[in-house]
């Protein structure tokens, strides 16, 4: 581990402590920026030291290991031996504390979903992956809302947007579908995108450059589910991105809805242009995260679930689909993209 490095990092927390003390109330966003700033930074400053500390007792007791006392030598050598283990141990801490974070982390997400390849087998499946997310958002005691639905005359689910990471790709699943009479398994699919929330700080979008069309809300089979014309479709013209939204009764709440989405979508074309250009990036995404790659596999016929970036099986595919275990397969997701991290 670069001793400079950690020293360079205490230097940078104590310049933005002395900023922040020096601050007065009259610019707030700036004010709330170095403070989130300094709250992340709290953390590897803290080990940081710490690990500096170790250091320092270990030169210490390594010059006691060449006395001459024998008792003393052999405190020393135990000693050494005690914080040679505590330092490879915080380094490694330390080495994912040092890999820089994705900047839309901590974000709200968009998570949309919809059926692909299969008829209306993957509309199905497409309400599994809703209430399998919703599910594991239970568990996180996360909050979630829907925010635009269409379900089919099965009750599967076409298009709908909630809350999640690493999940964005092609979903297959292998099983009888409930529309087959012969018994015979199917594969179909769904695709998921995950969208970093964003705001209008973050996109800045234009009313000259939206399309805005008003009409009427309808359920499965066309019926009507509204009697006023309150749902929103919104286009951004120079992009050619559309969203929608029509599960409020008032056309207000859908408008700012369909925004919401909007933004999003177009944050991510930007976010993804970035990214494209850095080659390295490229190198250790899990999965490109494009909704043609086939990143995971639900098998029922063998009851398992496994993820293909990864090689990861699970023999647990109901628990899954109602939310259990999901974090399981997250976690190994994060691991190995820390590890490719950690490799450059």
């Amino acid at each position: 581990m670069d001793r400079k490095k950690l020293e360079n990092i205490l230097e940078t927390f104590s310049n933005l402590e002395e900023k922040l003390n020096n601050m007065n109330g009259d610019n707030f966003s700036e004010y709330a920026k170095l403070s989130k700033e300094y709250s992340d930074l709290k953390p590897l400053v803290e080990r940081s030291r710490e690990f500096i500390k170790l250091q320092d007792e270990l030169n210490d007791t390594e010059e006691l290991v060449l006395s001459d006392d024998v008792e003393m030598k052999k405190e020393a050598e135990e000693e050494r031996d005690r914080l040679i283990k505590k330092i490879s141990k915080l380094e490694d801490e330390l080495k994912v504390m040092l890999i820089p974070k994705d900047a839309s982390d901590e974000r709200n997400a968009i998570v949309e979903i919809r059926a692909g390849t299969g008829g209306e087998e993957a509309a199905l499946f497409a309400s599994d992956l809703l209430r399998m997310y919703a599910k594991f958002a239970e568990q996180k005691n996360w909050d979630t809302e829907i925010l635009d639905i269409s379900q089919t005359d099965h009750n599967g689910v076409k298009d709908v947007f909630g809350n999640l990471k690493f999940e964005s790709g092609t979903h297959r699943v292998q099983r009888v579908p409930q529309t087959e009479s012969g018994g015979r398994v199917h594969t179909s699919a769904a695709t998921v995108a995950v969208l970093p929330e964003a705001n209008d700080i973050d996109v800045e979008v234009h009313e000259k450059d939206l399309r805005v069309d008003i009409f009427r809300a309808s359920g499965p089979g066309g019926q009507s589910v509204n009697t006023t014309d309150s749902a929103v479709r919104i286009t951004h013209v120079p992009t050619g991105v559309v969203a929608q939204c029509q599960d409020e009764k008032s056309q207000h709440k859908n408008k700012a809805k369909a925004m919401t989405v909007l933004r999003s979508r177009i944050f991510e074309i930007e976010t993804k242009k970035k990214e494209d250009e850095r080659a390295l990036e490229r190198k250790t995404q899990v999965g490109s995260g494009d909704r043609s790659e086939r990143i995971r596999t639900y098998n029922f016929p063998q009851g398992r679930v496994t993820d293909h970036r990864i090689s990861l099986t699970l023999y647990k595919l109901e628990q899954i689909l109602n939310g259990e275990f999901l974090d399981e397969i997250i976690t190994s997701l994060i691991t190995d993209y820390n590890i490719k991290k950690l490799a450059e």
